[in-house]
């Protein structure tokens, strides 16, 4: 497991450098270590190495795996989930990144309710304004924060995005920057639940671009893990 710790530190040390040229620290930026196909013998081990966020996509694969998972780490789901999946979602994870409609968000706050609890929420936009891609229109992220605001059982927290992949930052960067507009908007947005201060973006590939562009919270799973089998 040597190349486990290797890698967290690399990555560590990436994120150190990409923070210190915005004046901030390494402690500035939280990162999920995200942990889709890898079995929780690996996710354990990378926890009792430091890390202490994990995120998965896909709820099947979680609910087979999480029992096992160290429950120190902060759990995030980062996939797309469907209503149907929602009352899973909420029992598994301490924070959910993809909330992109408001019908999700309510049968979430539903689930909620049942179990007395209040789950922290990003919002998920779509910046690169691909089809493949999960989210909601740019336009309408301000609407549905404020939507999301008016259940009692969510907190809204910033908001999530996966930038279009290309090995130009050139054209990465325009949808770190249409994201931290809206995130810099939301905050002078009068809310109830809600408390702005995470925006999530940036992956193995581009994670440096998002922290330059303001993310505090950036999802890495091949730079951590290496390469996935699908």
């Amino acid at each position: 497991m040597l190349y486990l710790q290797e890698n967290i530190k690399e990555v560590q040390e990436r994120i150190r450098k990409a923070a210190a040229t915005q004046g901030k620290s390494l402690e500035d930026i939280t990162l999920i270590a995200v942990s889709k196909t890898f079995p929780a013998s690996l996710i354990n081990e990378a926890i009792r190495r430091g890390i202490r966020h994990i995120g998965e996509n896909r709820i099947q694969e979680a609910r087979l795996k999480m029992p096992e998972v160290d429950r120190t780490a902060t759990r995030h789901f980062i996939g797309h989930l469907q209503r149907n999946k929602a009352k899973y979602a909420v029992k598994l994870f301490d924070m959910i990144q993809s909330v992109d409609n408001i019908a999700l968000a309510e049968e979430l706050n539903a689930r909620c309710a049942k179990m007395d609890q209040q789950m922290p929420v990003l919002l998920e936009v779509n910046t690169s304004n691909e089809e493949s891609k999960f989210g909601c229109h740019p336009r309408e992220a301000l609407t549905l924060l404020s939507a999301v605001d008016r259940l009692p059982n969510l907190s809204a927290r910033g908001f999530m995005t996966i930038a279009i992949y290309s090995e130009d930052p050139e054209k990465v960067r325009p949808c770190f920057k249409l994201l931290k507009g809206i995130y810099d908007e939301a905050q002078a947005f009068n809310l109830k639940n809600a408390n702005i201060n995470t925006l999530s973006m940036g992956m193995s590939s581009d994670f440096e671009i998002a922290i330059a562009e303001g993310a505090n919270m950036v999802r890495i799973g091949t730079a951590i893990f290496g390469k996935r089998e699908e």
